[in-house]
């Protein structure tokens, strides 16, 4: 908008400044030669009044300006100058004014007993253009400096329109970058301050809504988690071993639907988070790590000595975590060992979960198609988990049997 405004203004001011100093070129320039003019036609008439008198060779002499004088009898007094035609209609009794090749004579015709003498007074193209190129100089330099100044002034006030409206961008990416603390402080035209304050307003309604979205997915939390704890009681008293298996199954199938459920919209509800990778990580595989060594699982870690950032929070990377190795448990036998290693990347952070189970097809990785009876819901929350904040995840088998899952995290 800036370049726009200043084109135009540009384009404005040289209209006006074309329309006004092409006249006043001209002008200049009339002046100029008029000035000539008179200057020339009153030294000719200084040297007529002498006309007929001894002096008039001495009234030649003593103007400043080139006079030719020619008298009835051919003589000729002054300046040399060839008789020109317009010489010739002057010695019939009339003064006139010609143009010639270096510029004009002025011929004034004057009566005396021997005749009609013509005084010839010639001035130059340098005399009549004395002064005027250095007045259109002059008038150019005016003109660009006007031209100049009109510019400087626009993107002055570019400036003060273009800011806050960078400014409610900057504030609008912010905002769809997950930083609902982000507003953007009214300024400019009315117009943009009003929109700004539509911009504020608009960001404080989102926040109160995600907040009231929160309150309902802790509520649906507790309303789901009642009805599935005594489902799972039914469950158990069945008396029926294999029958009690398969509902137990599908009980526990139905339990990491919904707490994945819960989790995502949790995550999609929280603002834009951060936290240590480093301690989420340690904190649950201590904890997966008593489940492992229960059914003889070796268990290979490799953390960063530091504090590693990554743009996801807390809760959202434990339940990343968490599905991560809750399929190692579910889908790997008894004594399968597995490794989980952290460590810096270029984008913020790289978490490897792999396993020495039997692996699985990566094309069945899909929603609801992963293989084993699984939903796929675990790599699903791990999936979005990475994307949401700036990373991805891949799956790969490892080539000596099992599986292998890279998330990379994004950093704050």
């Amino acid at each position: 908008m800036r370049r726009w405004l200043a084109l135009l203004v540009a384009a404005t001011t040289s209209l006006v400044l074309i329309a006004l100093l092409v006249p006043m070129a001209l002008l200049i320039r009339s002046v100029a030669e008029n000035g000539a003019m008179s200057r020339a036609t009153a030294a000719a008439e200084s040297v007529a009044v002498s006309v007929g008198t001894a002096d008039l060779p001495l009234a030649v002499e003593r103007v400043e300006w080139p006079v030719t004088v020619f008298l009835p009898g051919g003589r000729v007094i002054g300046e040399e100058a060839r008789r020109t035609d317009a010489v010739e209609l002057a010695a019939t009794g009339r003064s006139v004014t010609a143009e010639c090749d270096d510029g004009r004579e002025v011929l004034v015709a004057v009566q005396s007993p021997e005749g009609t003498v013509v005084i010839r007074s010639f001035v130059s193209d340098a005399e009549l253009m004395r002064g005027v190129r250095e007045a259109w100089t002059a008038l150019l330099v005016l003109g660009l400096a006007l031209v100049v100044l009109g510019i400087a002034l626009a993107d002055r006030l570019a400036r003060a329109m273009t800011g806050p409206i960078d400014g409610l961008a900057r504030v609008s990416h912010r905002l769809a970058g997950g930083d609902l603390d982000a507003r953007a402080e009214p300024g400019g035209p009315t117009e943009v301050r009003a929109v700004a304050l539509a911009l504020n307003h608009l960001a404080g309604r989102i926040g109160d809504l995600l907040a009231a979205e929160r309150e309902s997915v802790a509520d649906l939390s507790h309303r789901l988690r009642t009805p599935l704890t005594g489902l799972r009681l039914d469950v158990e008293s069945l008396r029926d071993p294999e029958e009690a298996a398969r509902v137990g199954a599908r009980v526990d199938a139905l339990e990491r639907a919904v707490s994945a459920v819960i989790t995502d919209a949790r995550r999609r509800s929280a603002g834009r988070e951060s936290c240590d990778a480093t301690a989420v990580v340690r904190e649950r595989v201590r904890f997966w790590s008593v489940l492992a060594e229960d059914q003889g699982r070796e268990v290979d870690v490799a953390l960063p000595g530091g504090e590693l950032p990554v743009a996801a929070g807390a809760e959202s990377l434990a339940a990343c975590v968490d599905a991560l190795l809750g399929n190692v448990f579910a889908h790997t036998p008894e004594g399968a060992s597995f490794s989980v290693r952290l460590a810096p990347h270029p984008k913020g952070a790289e978490l490897v979960v792999s396993d020495t189970g039997p692996g699985f097809d990566p094309a069945l990785l899909a929603r609801g198609n992963s293989g084993g009876g699984s939903t796929g819901l675990g790599l699903d929350i791990a999936r979005r988990t990475a994307e949401s904040s700036g990373g991805g995840l891949a799956v790969s088998p490892v080539p000596s049997g099992g599986a292998r899952v890279e998330v990379t995290l994004g950093r704050p």
